[in-house]
């Protein structure tokens, strides 16, 4: 068997206890809010306001409502076409998350780059990291599949593959995993939102991780667990629609 990629990092001082909190308020609120009560408006209006939040932590100066009109500027444009399309590729995550990345940073970047620059590594070493990452996403683990979401997440943004949208695609590629491990089978929590409540520790941490070796990834999923229960109370089962 091969061996764990993750394993060593349930064992980080507070991380399975704060994994544990999360997922069962997730799971509550998914539970008490009726989950099988839910509707396809439920699961769109998560995919909106994930993409309105995922183009503010690129720049977007769009509010929701702009955003919820089809009057958002251009990176709010790149965040909604993603999420469009970004639950169809659960199967492709499954099966070729290579094929699910690309797709994704060609969604992100159309307009944006030339035809023959979506989807594709940066370079050889981006190239390679983008390889381990695929590898993460698809590995059998011990770790919680939030703790997966969240360290692909900060691969992805750190390792920044794509000439372009690395942060759009590494909060799609972060939903996603949580649709495909089976936190949020109709993806209702919006971890997009949860990192913009706390944009100061998303940006630090990111920093941290990128730079900090073993301490920064501990930190980094530490600061992910709280993300992930911000990103829960975002879920529109918690609120009207704004």
């Amino acid at each position: 068997m091969a061996a764990d990629p993750l394993a060593w990092l349930v064992s980080l001082e507070g991380v399975p206890s704060a994994y544990a909190a999360t997922r069962d308020g997730i799971d509550v609120m998914l539970r008490d809010r009726g989950l099988r009560r839910t509707t396809p408006e439920h699961t769109g209006e998560s995919l909106l306001r994930g993409a309105h939040a995922s183009a503010v932590l690129d720049g977007s100066t769009s509010t929701l409502a702009q955003v919820r009109a089809g009057e958002g500027d251009e990176v709010a444009a790149d965040a909604v076409r993603v999420s469009v399309e970004l639950l169809a590729l659960v199967p492709v995550l499954q099966r070729s998350p290579l094929q699910a990345l690309a797709r994704i940073h060609a969604l992100a970047g159309r307009g944006a780059l030339p035809d023959e620059r979506l989807g594709r590594p940066r370079d050889a070493e981006s190239a390679a990291r983008l390889r381990d990452i695929a590898a993460v996403i698809t590995a059998e683990t011990t770790a919680p599949a939030l703790l997966v979401a969240g360290a692909v997440h900060g691969e992805l943004a750190t390792a920044a593959p794509f000439a372009s949208h690395n942060g759009i695609v590494a909060r799609a590629v972060e939903r996603l995993v949580l649709v495909a491990r089976g936190v949020d089978e109709k993806s209702l929590v919006v971890p997009e939102a949860g990192h913009l409540a706390l944009r100061p520790q998303y940006e630090s941490n990111l920093r941290g991780y990128a730079t900090g070796g073993a301490a920064g990834m501990h930190s980094w999923l530490l600061y992910c667990a709280e993300a992930f229960a911000a990103g829960a109370e975002a879920s529109p089962l918690r609120r009207d629609a704004e």
